[in-house]
């Protein structure tokens, strides 16, 4: 009886001493996560959503971006680094180019060329001839960890985020596990960036968003719109802004949709002055509960990920106007389509990205 109690003491105390002093990535940084408003107000729960038809890809996963391009064909950004051109119909398939990293974000510029944020290749341009090219994978001398989201201004000036400096998804296992970390640590190194194409240079718009993510340009271009998914809001950022520390208060930049009810992803433009967004993942009480608590955020990176917090699937989209008006709300409870990251608008239909979906999402418009 003895023995077995010792075993059980010193086992405990192994336990307690691997959760306390194990040595993990992140540095959490405390904060205050509001409180949840829950699926009310213009996020009334409902079922519009769970309509969704697939477009089959095949092998393919993961449709993260989806464009209409001029030359009338679907281009769709895959998890296997490949860019998937298609009929808007879903025929007709094929692979358009393979960056060998893992394209996140994409616009096309006027020449044509496809300018792409890849996460593990920086910012990239992809010719009509597919030859790809690196645009800038570095600014002020530091690497582009994670190109996320990018928008192309009639001007040329191409505008992108940089989602974390400190977790590289080549570096971390991807870019689902990249994000997590970045989120449990709350650090907000997010930055906005701009390449001006002309001048090829780069430079920092904004810093210090808690993961940017989506990113769209208001219909005069004198505004970014841009996500920050770590702490459930979408920014007003001025196109003019150089170097700006958005904690630091500014009239360059201001919160637009404050205390969202999930994570939000992607931004898109639609139709009639539209701009949609998708949420990847409902908000879990468990994690905000644990935002003013960092060593609890440090000990729940030590249990296996089984076990990690991670908010359930729920298909989420919504659109809302430039004043910040939510205009449209579609759910889908049960998540059947996973990761609803944003809403790709044309006259006929409503496509559905998706961070990790086998197939293409879609709604009759």
């Amino acid at each position: 009886m003895k023995k077995t109690g010792w075993t059980l003491i010193i086992a405990t105390l192994a336990l307690t001493a691997y959760l306390i002093l194990w040595p993990v990535p992140v540095e959490p940084v405390s904060w205050q996560a509001p409180a949840a408003p829950g699926y009310s107000g213009p996020h009334a729960a409902n079922n519009r959503l769970s309509g969704i038809r697939l477009i089959d890809l095949g092998d393919e996963t993961g449709p993260e971006h989806v464009a209409l391009a001029r030359d009338g064909k679907l281009y769709a950004a895959m998890a296997s680094g490949n860019i998937v051109r298609m009929n808007p119909d879903g025929t007709a398939q094929e692979v358009f180019v393979n960056t060998g990293g893992r394209v996140l974000g994409f616009g096309f510029d006027a020449a044509g060329n496809l300018i792409a944020a890849d996460a593990m290749k920086g910012l990239l341009s992809i010719g009509p001839d597919r030859a790809v090219r690196v645009l800038i994978n570095t600014v002020n001398g530091g690497p582009i960890r994670y190109a996320n989201a990018v928008v192309v201004g009639a001007n040329g000036k191409i505008y992108f985020t940089d989602a974390s400096t400190r977790f590289a998804p080549k570096d971390w296992g991807g870019t689902f596990a990249a994000s997590i970390l970045d989120i449990m640590e709350q650090s907000s190194t997010g930055r906005v960036l701009e390449y001006d194409s002309a001048r090829k240079t780069a430079r920092i718009v904004a810093r210090g968003l808690s993961f940017a993510n989506g990113i769209a340009l208001s219909q005069d271009e004198q505004t970014l719109f841009v996500n920050e998914t770590g702490r459930y809001r979408v920014w007003k950022i001025a196109v003019t802004a150089n170097d700006l520390d958005v904690t630091q208060g500014s009239p360059q930049a201001a919160v637009l949709l404050d205390n969202l009810p999930g994570y939000p992803d992607n931004l898109m433009r639609g139709l009639d002055g539209r701009l949609w967004l998708g949420f990847a993942k409902p908000r879990n009480p468990v994690i905000d509960a644990m935002s003013d608590k960092p060593l609890l955020r440090k000990v729940t990176l030590r249990l296996p990920r089984a076990l990690w917090p991670v908010p359930k699937a729920y298909g989420h989209v919504i659109a809302f106007n430039e004043e910040g008006t939510v205009t449209a709300d579609l759910q889908d409870p049960i998540g059947a389509y996973p990761e609803t990251t944003a809403v790709t608008e044309t006259p006929e239909r409503l496509y559905i990205q998706s961070l990790h979906a086998k197939g293409l999402g879609w709604l009759a418009r």
